[in-house]
């Protein structure tokens, strides 16, 4: 028999029992889309936060108070006492390297900020005019904070767009005074809304210099102390610098903590790629279901055609194309199955893509190449031992319905 005969032949058997066929290819189909949908959800996390951390800044080196002992959590965790509080001298004096290209200090804290009688609680970040460029972002109007010493509490600030529109509705907010705990600020300049990062939102900040920050909130320790490599291959002469200068200015004691923004990105990158593996993996397994499914239905067949085996028998068919025609039936299913997973996967996906936008959805190659080999993979496995049954039935006892 040849090829086209083989695969007719198949065809025609599925067609003759389309509920058994529609059965076995929607168990195939679901198996192929779950690991699809989920594998695209994990690579979208992963590009999520690779946006998010790229938004930061680049070559950017992030300076916390206290070292990884004082609490034995994650860095940006730190709650516990440090030795000696970060303030504006060290990151002025951090400056000064041939490697680093800006440093920004920042305070942060919550305060109400008020104007023509509407208020609202925002985030109050301190800095300094490096801060703009350190994290990429960008001004709608007018200008940020003015350069000079850091250590003078100048009376100006710049807010989020969301602040102003609703502090100041359509009206003009330049040169107007607000509010912020207690003391009144000019503002100076609007942020661009598209300014984005990780656990803040730029069109919901108040920005004022580090010094003003450091009186509102009555406190000399800074929050970190972000700085800006002149360039990917100096990052570990920074680091070193760092640490250097800390510990001469803190009689000795290396209690900062500093790590870069590959380094967390590769954590997370692990965390996530680790997370996407294990999802597609428990997803894999209703592939198996879908296996059985087909061995069991298959075992039905066998015994429901045994007149039909045994008349091809009689014609001379040998065992091995009884074999194939049982394994040909199985690789249509799955195939067919699987293709059919794969769109709907993709149609789910995009239709999450839809209703979440800023999760950029879309599974690797790798996961739908390998869903659907698993897919073809399994529906062969478990089709071997009904094939088998089938060629091993003997012609006259087959067709005597035996």
């Amino acid at each position: 028999m040849r090829l086209p005969d083989t695969l007719q032949y198949a065809v025609s058997a599925l067609s003759r029992h389309r509920i058994r066929t529609v059965l076995i290819l929607a168990a195939m189909s679901i198996g192929v889309a779950s690991i699809v949908i989920l594998t695209s959800l994990g690579q979208g996390a992963q590009r999520y936060v690779r946006g998010e951390f790229a938004s930061l800044g680049t070559n950017l080196v992030i300076v916390f108070p206290g070292r990884k002992e004082t609490t034995g959590g994650a860095p940006t965790m730190f709650i516990g006492e440090t030795p000696r509080d970060l303030t504006l001298n060290d990151a002025q004096a951090l400056k000064y390297h041939y490697a680093v290209r800006r440093v920004a200090p920042i305070f942060i804290g919550q305060a109400g900020v008020s104007y023509g009688g509407k208020e609202r609680e925002v985030p109050i970040l301190g800095s300094t005019t490096e801060l703009l460029r350190v994290r990429h972002w960008r001004l709608s109007q007018g200008r940020f904070l003015p350069k000079g010493d850091i250590n003078r509490a100048t009376p100006v600030c710049v807010i989020g767009a969301k602040v102003k529109r609703e502090l100041f509705g359509p009206e003009n907010a330049l040169g107007e005074w607000v509010r912020i705990g207690d003391r009144r600020f000019r503002v100076i300049g609007i942020l661009a809304s598209e300014g984005r990062s990780i656990g803040l939102d730029v069109q919901e900040l108040a920005i004022i210099p580090a010094a003003s920050a450091q009186m509102l909130f009555n406190t000399p320790s800074l929050f970190r102390i972000l700085i800006e490599a002149k360039s990917r291959e100096s990052v570990p002469a920074v680091i070193s610098h760092v640490e250097q200068t800390i510990a001469e200015r803190h009689q000795g004691e290396k209690d900062v903590t500093v790590i870069t923004q590959d380094a967390v990105l590769a954590t997370f990158d692990r965390i996530l790629g680790a997370l996407t593996m294990t999802v597609g993996g428990i997803a894999a397994i209703s592939l198996v279901v879908a296996g059985i499914l087909i061995m069991n239905i298959m075992l039905v067949s066998v015994s429901q055609r045994t007149a039909e085996i045994g008349l091809l028998k009689a014609l001379g068919s040998p065992r091995k194309q009884i074999t194939l025609l049982f394994l040909t039936e199985a690789f249509l299913l799955s195939a067919i199955g699987a293709v059919i997973g794969v769109a709907f996967g993709h149609a789910v996906s995009w239709l999450i893509g839809r209703a979440y936008p800023d999760l950029p959805l879309g599974a690797p190659l790798w996961a739908v190449v390998s869903s659907v080999v698993v897919a073809i993979g399994t529906g062969l496995l478990f089709a071997a031992l009904p094939a088998r049954r089938a060629a091993r039935l003997d012609p006259v006892e087959a067709l005597a319905h035996r």
